[in-house]
């Protein structure tokens, strides 16, 4: 039985569950005087007894899900011939990734002999054991769970609370896992990064001026000793992201400033979804635009006006950058505004004021601290695009401060390093993690100034 399917029964076994724990509910409540009888309302039996019968079958399902790989191949391997199983371990590695592809019916990279052939048929057999084991074991154990929880359905059963405690439970659990995944990150990317600085000095890193992450994989190979100067890198980052940043605040701002303030009730239901449909557009698109529309218009008007244009530059990555983050902040702007008490403003009129000054002077005082939410997002997502870097900006990684010339940020370098089979025991790979931990400092940087922004104007209009 497929994983799918499995888990379409097990969802349907849940949904049972909540109509008939509703159900009993009401029926044994009918001899009582009703379901004014009941401790709790019948949703909460329903959906205590759909509880008790989902989560212990989910959690089951995802645990089987992640050791059953590492049982499989256990037993595989253990089938093996003798002297197979004493091979060194990348070896053996291989072979097990030949028997899979094989039983899969994917290329595989050695010959097929007997033993291949017969450990691949086993390899499926333990499969299909494995799987007929896990959903016979996980529906049975739905059906004793939703039996055992329907019986017990009592009018004096504090169903709600028993609802609401399984519930909180599960909203600590997410909180945790997400805090928990955060610090995995964070201590996956310092630990590597540790690693790189110390095969590369901190201060070459940071204050370094040519970046070749090339190094020699022979003792008597030239030419690659590598240079991990990232000034370069960071200044293309600086430079592409405030291309965007001009272009996509000022629009943005303005734009949500019109469809909140002055645009119709029609025009503001037209145009905001329109305006958001930007933000749906996949990036390689973006990319496409701006290697055939916008490099080629850019080069052009620059040679005619006797400027020299790089094909592939800053100031089109930015600007198709730009175009592409303006959503961000357009409507996450309106929304804020939107949500300024009309209090405010009639304050404001009445005081005189024109709905200009009162937009000014009122409106987006009070409502910058949303508005800056918004800007820190777009700044966060213009720092972490690839996609038009790569194909508009290029790969070269040029100290200028001319918007013209070929540029590459931290996230095309962090990819570029990273393409292809790679072992995390050089610099020139681990230099990719010292490019994240940098990334993310100054993200958690720019995330402080926010918060100090926002606590500041919160505490004068609150």
């Amino acid at each position: 039985m497929s994983s799918s399917l499995l888990i379409s029964l097990l969802v349907s076994l849940t949904v049972a569950g909540y109509f008939l724990g509703h159900r009993r509910s009401i029926r044994i409540a009918a001899p009582l005087g009703g379901t004014k009888t009941l401790h709790s309302r019948p949703s909460y039996y329903g959906m205590l007894v759909a509880l008790w019968c989902g989560l212990p079958t989910f959690l089951i399902f995802i645990v089987w899900q992640g050791i059953e790989p590492s049982i499989i191949n256990s037993l595989m391997i253990a089938d093996l011939p003798l002297e197979t199983r004493n091979l060194p371990e990348n070896h053996l590695g291989l072979i097990v990734n030949d028997i899979k592809n094989l039983a899969t019916g994917n290329i595989v990279a050695g010959e097929k002999d007997a033993v291949m052939q017969t450990a691949a048929a086993n390899y499926i057999q333990l499969q299909i054991l494995s799987s007929r084991i896990k959903a016979g074991s996980l529906l049975v154990l739905g059906l004793l769970s939703l039996t055992l929880v329907c019986r017990r359905v009592r009018p004096e059963q504090r169903a709600r609370n028993h609802v609401e405690k399984i519930i909180k439970i599960i909203l600590f659990f997410c909180s945790t896992l997400a805090i928990l995944s955060t610090i995995g990150i964070v201590l996956s990317v310092l630990f590597e990064s540790i690693r790189f600085f110390q095969a590369v000095p901190f201060t070459e890193f940071l204050f370094g001026l040519k970046w070749s992450p090339q190094t020699a994989i022979r003792a008597d190979q030239v030419g690659s000793s590598g240079a991990f100067g990232a000034v370069p890198v960071f200044a293309g980052t600086i430079m592409v992201s405030a291309i965007a940043m001009f272009v996509a605040v000022p629009i943005g701002l303005m734009s949500a400033i019109y469809l909140s303030e002055y645009a119709g009730k029609t025009f503001r239901t037209v145009a905001k979804p329109l305006l958001e449909i930007l933000a749906g557009i996949p990036t390689v698109v973006y990319g496409f635009f701006a290697a055939l529309s916008v490099a080629p218009f850019i080069r052009q008007s620059g040679g005619f006006l006797g400027l020299d244009v790089s094909s592939e530059s800053a100031l089109a990555a930015g600007l198709v950058m730009g175009i592409m983050i303006i959503p961000f902040v357009s409507s996450l702007s309106d929304d804020v505004i939107h949500a300024v008490p009309q209090s405010l403003r009639d304050g404001s009129y009445a005081l005189g004021a024109t709905q200009s000054e009162t937009i000014r002077k009122v409106v987006i005082p009070a409502a910058l601290p949303g508005i800056v939410g918004g800007v820190l997002l777009a700044v966060s997502r213009a720092i972490g695009e690839t996609m038009i870097v790569v194909m508009a900006a290029g790969l070269s990684a040029k100290l200028t401060a001319n918007p013209l010339e070929t540029v590459t940020t931290v996230t095309v370098q962090i990819v570029t390093l990273l393409v292809g089979d790679q072992e995390f025991d050089s610099p020139k790979t681990l230099a990719a993690f010292a490019l994240g931990l940098i990334l993310f400092v100054a993200t958690l940087i720019l995330n402080i100034i926010a918060l100090v922004v926002v606590r500041k104007y919160r505490e004068q209009y609150e």
